[in-house]
């Protein structure tokens, strides 16, 4: 399974034809301490670029890009009563949802781990 990056702090990691979409490390860094998170619905149909969900913390609230194009085919509803999750785990048990992806090969466009590193480093 690989992951993969956006510019906006999602990632995307894609497990047959279904990926799990998250916010970075550093986005929950940047956010702070995560008090809601409000997750697209099941059967929805998301663009690449599109706004699928909103996270706020104690700082801001911020919008969750869908990093690829496909139909929502789960949500993550431990996230409803513990939205802490995503501060403790963002890029594993704090993931937000899952989608059957319509174009896998959108996912070639974005960054790997280490262009997503470089890239951090460039907003310092």
């Amino acid at each position: 399974m690989t992951t993969r990056y956006t510019k906006d702090h999602e990632w995307i990691r894609l497990d047959g034809d279904v990926a799990t979409v998250g916010i970075t490390e550093h986005a929950q860094n940047a956010l702070g301490d995560i008090v809601y998170v409000e997750l697209p619905e099941i059967g929805r149909a998301l663009e690449k670029g599109g706004e699928a969900a909103v996270v706020e913390s104690v700082k801001a609230a911020s919008d969750v890009y869908a990093p690829a194009t496909g139909e929502v085919v789960a949500v993550n509803q431990s996230l409803d009563g513990a939205p802490g999750t995503i501060n403790e785990d963002a890029e594993g048990k704090g993931w937000f949802f899952r989608l059957k992806l319509n174009a896998p090969e959108q996912l070639n466009d974005l960054m790997s781990g280490e262009q997503y590193k470089e890239f951090l480093k460039t907003l310092e």
